[in-house]
């Protein structure tokens, strides 16, 4: 069953689809009245809807079914993620998404070989949202975690702090067992904060940094892993302790 998202459009057992989606619906899909879908209202409802009616920038569904929804992780986890070359960003916020992330905020870093101008970041953002939002259609999300402006590496200390656990997986990091005591520490309703480097890992300053904002370094193991690894790694491990 196709899905689909929408913000403030449900109205007692009517739910009204704006935007693009009208476009795929209409076109792409080829839908037509009496047909079935899924609405997600960005909280923990999933609306099993009939379309009654397909008009110019709008689908007009009705509600037959209310469900709760148990795809979302009982923590937000916060992905600072340091840019990667070429198209791996993609890749990374595909499986992200898939794997339970509530956002992913790019970083630049030290040894990051990427540079975004204002320009081509607001291009990179507008397709970095859009892989988002068919990852968590095709995984059954029912939320589309945003990818949000870049922040500094100083920037994404700063602003972890609000956060109840910070850690930054660190290839010169050991200790595995203090690595499961300080991820065996996590409840529900916590919030998480994860910094990935890029290729390259981090420089020692930042890491002493990072220690400053008491953002626990932490280790993923004996192997160095790629950039676009080390946080699937992560976030994997959270979503098995963390899934109910």
């Amino acid at each position: 069953m196709y899905h689909f998202f929408v913000e403030g459009q449900v109205n007692g057992d009517q739910v009204v689809i704006t935007g693009s989606d009208v476009n795929h619906i209409k076109n792409v899909l080829r839908m037509r009245p009496g047909e079935e879908i899924k609405i997600s209202d960005g909280g923990n409802m999933v609306y099993l809807s009939k379309i009654v009616a397909l008009e110019e920038e709008q689908v007009i569904c009705e509600v037959q079914k209310k469900e709760e929804s148990y795809t979302e992780l009982p923590c937000p986890i916060y992905l600072f993620q340091g840019l990667p070359k070429s198209d791996k960003m993609e890749l990374i916020i595909q499986k992200a998404v898939e794997l339970g992330v509530s956002a992913i905020i790019p970083m630049s870093t030290n040894r990051a070989v990427v540079k975004l101008d204002a320009k081509k970041e607001e291009n990179k953002r507008k397709r970095w949202n859009s892989i988002a939002e068919s990852a968590a259609k095709q995984s059954g999300r029912s939320r589309i975690p945003k990818v949000e402006p870049a922040v500094s590496f100083k920037e994404a200390a700063e602003r972890m702090q609000t956060l109840t656990h910070r850690f930054i997986p660190y290839e010169l990091c050991e200790g595995m067992e203090e690595t499961r005591r300080l991820l065996g520490m996590i409840r529900p309703g916590d919030s998480i904060g994860i910094m990935i480097g890029p290729e390259g890992g981090f420089e020692k300053e930042e890491i002493s940094l990072a220690l400053k904002h008491d953002i626990l370094p932490i280790t993923l193991g004996g192997r160095i892993l790629r950039t676009e690894t080390a946080g699937m790694s992560l976030l994997s491990i959270l979503m098995f302790l963390l899934d109910s």
